[in-house]
C-alpha cells in the first residue's frame, strides 16, 4: 500500500468517525483532534488551549453530556474495521481482553464506586483502590519485525459495574464482537487472550459455543487439573470423567508430555534466551458453582460442566545464556476450544507473548491520552470519556502509516536507511503537522450571543453522596 492509500486511509476513517458523532460533532471532533494532538495538557480542560480545539472550555463538557454514543451508528469496532490489518505470518485473529481501574478516591458524589484492583509499587499496601473498572477488548496485530512497536486496535471498552464480574464483561465483549457479521471474526479462526484471572471455569465455557474461538490464558502455578477417565462407569451410577490429578507445582503428577518444541527469542536489550515448551492434550478442570436464577426468584447453584471441554494445558520455560532458568516461575497456559489443534506450540507462545501489548495501551493511554484524568460527578459522562481516548488511540493507528518522526533536540535522528516503524508516542507528536496538512471535517464556530447563565439568587441542591460499594472481592 503506497502513501497515497494511506492519506485516503486517514482521510475516511476522520468522515467516518465526524458523521458518526450525533450531538454536537464539530466540538467532538475539535476535542479528539486537541487529544490526538496533545503534548503538554495535563487535565482534560487544558485541552481547550490546544489551538485545535475552536471553542471554549465549557463547550467540551456540554459535548460529552450531550453526546449519545449509544445511539450512533457504527460501534467502535465497526469503526475500526476498514483499517484492521490481516494476518499474514499466523493463520487466526488475536484478541487481547484485560481491565484497567480507574481510581476516583475523592469522588464522593459519583456513583457506582467500589474497590477495584490496583497495582502498588509499595508491596506493603493492599493492590486496591476505590473507583471504577473498565474492561478493554483490542486486537493485536502481527510484529514485522523484534522492533515493531506495540500497538493495538481497540475494538470495545466497557465499565465494570459493581454488581458484574470483570472477566464476565470482557466474555460478553467477545461474544458481541463475534456475532457482529459486519466483522471479520463472526467466521474466521479467532484466538482471545488473557492473564490468569481469566483462567476460571466460568470465563472459560462463557463462549465454547463459539466454534471459531479459540482461548489462550494462563494458570495460576497453585492449581489441580485431572486427567480424562480411562474407564467410565458402564453401570449405574455416576459416570467416571476426571482422572489422575495433574498437580502444577508437584513434578511427581506430571505425566509424559504429548508433544514439545524449543525456540530461541531476543528482548529488546538483546539477551538471548531458550524457551522449551510443553504440551499436555485432554485435559480437564473442575467446574465451579455457580448461581442461576429460576423462575421463581430463587438462586439455585449449578455446578458448570467442564468435563465437556477439554484443554491443552502448556508449559513454557525460559532460559538465559548460562543455561539457567530466568524466572522463578515457569508459564503455564490453558488453551481451550473446538480448534485449538490448529495452533502449534510455537502459535500459542507467541499469541500469549503478544498480549502485554495492552499493558502498553494502558500506560500510555493514562500518561499521554489523560484516560484516567477526567474529574466529574457523573458515571455516564466518565464513560464517553474512556470512549473518546480509545477513539482518539484508534485514530493514532490508521495515521502511524504516515506520519514522520518529530525528534527532540537531545535525540539522534536515524538515518533513511534505518529508519523504524514509529511509536504512539512518535504519531502524537507529529499529529498537529497532519491535522494541518490535511484539515478538520469540523466547521469553524460562529458567535451567536451569550447564554442567559443563572438566575440571580437560584441554589442548586446538594449532590447525593452514595455509599461506597463493597462487594467482597477485587
Amino acid at each position: 500500500m503506497n502513501h497515497n492509500e494511506h492519506v485516503t486511509h486517514l482521510k475516511q476513517f476522520r468522515q467516518q468517525v465526524y458523521q458518526n458523532f450525533n450531538k454536537r460533532a464539530d466540538t467532538l471532533m475539535d476535542l479528539l483532534d486537541a487529544l490526538s494532538s496533545n503534548t503538554s495538557a495535563q487535565t482534560v480542560v487544558e485541552l481547550s488551549l490546544s489551538p485545535f480545539y475552536r471553542r471554549d472550555y465549557s463547550a467540551l463538557f456540554t459535548a460529552l453530556d450531550e453526546w449519545r454514543p449509544e445511539k450512533a451508528d457504527k460501534s467502535l469496532a465497526q469503526l475500526a474495521a476498514p483499517y484492521l490489518p490481516k494476518p499474514a505470518q499466523l493463520p487466526f485473529w488475536l484478541l487481547g481482553t484485560d481491565v484497567t481501574p480507574q481510581p476516583r478516591l475523592n469522588a464522593q458524589t459519583l456513583e457506582d464506586r467500589n474497590f477495584v484492583y490496583q497495582p502498588n509499587l509499595i508491596k506493603s499496601n493492599k493492590p486496591v483502590t476505590i473507583g471504577h473498572a473498565y474492561s478493554s477488548v483490542v486486537l493485536l496485530p502481527e510484529e514485522d519485525s523484534a522492533h515493531t512497536p506495540p500497538w493495538v486496535v481497540q475494538l470495545s471498552v466497557q465499565r465494570v459495574k459493581s454488581s458484574e464480574d470483570k472477566e464476565m464483561v470482557g466474555a460478553l465483549q467477545i461474544e458481541v464482537l463475534l456475532d457482529d457479521k459486519e466483522l471479520p471474526f463472526h467466521d474466521q479462526l479467532c484466538v482471545e487472550v488473557g492473564d490468569s484471572g481469566y483462567s476460571k471455569p466460568a470465563y472459560l465455557e462463557a463462549n465454547r459455543q463459539k466454534h471459531n474461538l479459540v482461548t489462550v490464558v494462563r494458570a495460576r502455578n497453585n492449581r489441580t487439573f485431572y486427567r480424562q477417565a480411562s474407564v467410565t462407569n458402564a453401570g449405574a451410577g455416576h459416570p467416571t470423567w476426571y482422572g489422575d490429578p495433574f498437580s502444577l507445582r508437584d513434578p511427581t503428577t506430571w505425566h509424559e508430555p504429548d508433544a514439545a518444541a524449543t525456540t530461541t527469542i531476543v528482548s529488546l536489550s538483546g539477551k538471548t534466551y531458550r524457551v522449551e515448551i510443553q504440551a499436555w492434550n485432554n485435559m480437564l478442570m473442575h467446574g465451579e458453582p455457580v448461581c442461576v436464577r429460576t423462575r421463581t426468584g430463587r438462586r439455585n447453584p449449578k455446578v458448570l460442566p467442564m468435563h465437556r471441554y477439554p484443554f491443552t494445558l502448556v508449559h513454557v520455560c525460559l532460559y538465559n545464556a548460562q543455561g539457567k532458568l530466568a524466572f522463578q516461575r515457569p508459564l503455564w497456559l490453558i488453551v481451550m476450544g473446538e480448534r485449538r489443534n490448529e495452533l502449534s506450540l510455537l502459535d500459542i507462545f507467541q499469541a500469549y507473548h503478544r498480549r502485554y501489548d495492552l499493558e502498553h495501551f494502558f500506560r500510555f493511554g493514562k500518561q499521554r491520552l489523560l484516560m484516567n484524568r477526567y474529574q466529574t460527578p457523573e458515571t455516564e459522562h466518565e464513560e464517553k470519556w474512556w470512549l473518546l481516548v480509545h477513539l482518539a488511540y484508534l485514530q493514532l493507528w490508521v495515521a502511524h502509516t504516515i506520519a514522520q518522526a518529530v525528534p527532540r533536540p537531545w535525540e539522534t535522528p536515524r538515518p533513511i536507511e534505518q529508519k523504524q516503524p514509529l511509536t504512539a508516542t512518535q504519531v502524537q507528536r507529529d499529529f498537529e503537522r497532519i491535522i494541518r496538512q490535511f484539515g478538520t471535517p469540523a466547521v469553524a464556530p460562529k458567535r451567536r450571543g451569550n447564554s442567559p447563565s443563572r438566575h440571580k439568587g437560584m441554589v442548586l441542591p446538594h449532590r447525593p453522596r452514595p455509599a461506597v460499594v463493597y462487594n467482597g472481592k477485587t
